[in-house]
């Protein structure tokens, strides 16, 4: 829905008495409603919203916020952020005036997981390549199809958050998975509920993994952490999945390994260009075993309204005791 759209469907008067926020992006309309209960809501694309720079407290989705932005906003206590990731806000420049940064973890992880088991059957059953043959015309023979066969697979998963563990849930339910995992910074007692082996570096993920999963934020220590390098360890069978952030993954190691055949295929649903395009992507995109998606990981009508009404309680739960 349209920014326009939105202020249609609750434009209400603001009352006196409460915070002051200013909302510079589309918010689902159950979100925008709350925000409108909670506080004085100026909405995106009014004039009024052109002062954004005034607020105390702003609630943002996708808007790029630089040192810039933060040097000019005077008053700015807290920042609400939709979703997980703040890699658009400058957080050190935010870090460095107290002002806040507001996420929400957890929300959207059940989504993202079964992004992840999505991506994961595409490319073991050549769901893309095979739809394009049809699609382009050709009476596909079974006979030309060769999937990989998923159960009692082994999945490594990278980062042992919210997000990992629901995916190794689902693996050991859908697939009878075994589960090995890394994480250097939760504690040796995580995942206590779940079967799984905890290894000590990526290096043994990538060489006993048939599915490996990365669930990781964008930091220099993660940037191009899987790399040609750790791809030579993996089996020719593998399959290599990125629903985290760009830039964990090589994009050009992949092309390598994949015209190398160093694994099956990747699925990736986040891209050093988003949304990925033609022009940028094709040498990726004409391996057979590459599924490729614009980040729509929490792009779900339900995840959208639950993370956008979080968004709007968490930063709402700050203001009430700063104010």
């Amino acid at each position: 829905m349209s920014p326009s759209a939105i202020s249609e469907v609750v434009d209400h008067p603001t009352i006196s008495g409460k915070p002051t926020a200013y909302l510079i992006d589309p918010y689902h309309p159950a979100a925008v409603t709350r925000a409108q209960e909670l506080f004085n809501l100026i909405l995106p694309n009014t004039p009024e919203c052109q002062n954004w720079r005034q607020a105390e407290y702003l609630l943002v989705r996708g808007s790029r916020l630089t040192a810039g932005d933060i040097a000019s906003c005077d008053n700015l206590r807290a920042i609400g952020k939709q979703g997980v990731g703040t890699d658009k806000i400058d957080t050190a420049a935010c870090s460095a005036r107290g002002i806040k940064v507001l996420n929400t973890p957890g929300v959207n992880s059940q989504a993202v997981a079964e992004l992840v088991l999505t991506l994961v059957m595409a490319v073991a059953r050549q769901v893309r390549s095979i739809s394009l043959r049809q699609a382009a015309g050709e009476a596909v023979p079974k006979g030309t199809c060769n999937g990989i066969l998923l159960h009692k697979c082994t999945i490594g998963i990278v980062g042992m958050g919210n997000i990992g563990k629901k995916v190794a849930k689902i693996f050991r339910g859908a697939f009878d998975s075994s589960i090995i995992a890394f994480d250097p910074y939760v504690s040796e007692d995580a995942w206590s509920d779940i079967p799984h082996k905890r290894v000590k570096n990526v290096d043994e993920l990538c060489q006993d993994s048939d599915v490996l999963t990365l669930h990781v934020p964008s930091t220099p220590q993660t940037r191009d952490l899987i790399s040609y390098r750790r791809m030579q360890l993996m089996k020719r069978s593998a399959i290599l999945v990125n629903t985290a952030r760009a830039g964990i993954v090589n994009e050009q190691d992949l092309c390598n390994a994949l015209n190398d055949g160093l694994i099956w295929g990747a699925g990736l649903d986040c891209h050093e260009h988003e949304p990925p395009t033609m022009e940028k992507y094709e040498q990726l995109w004409t391996h057979p075993n590459v599924v490729s998606l614009p980040h729509v990981g929490a792009a779900t009508a339900t995840t959208q309204m639950e993370t956008a009404v979080a968004a709007v309680e968490r930063l709402y739960e700050y203001a009430k005791v700063v104010e």
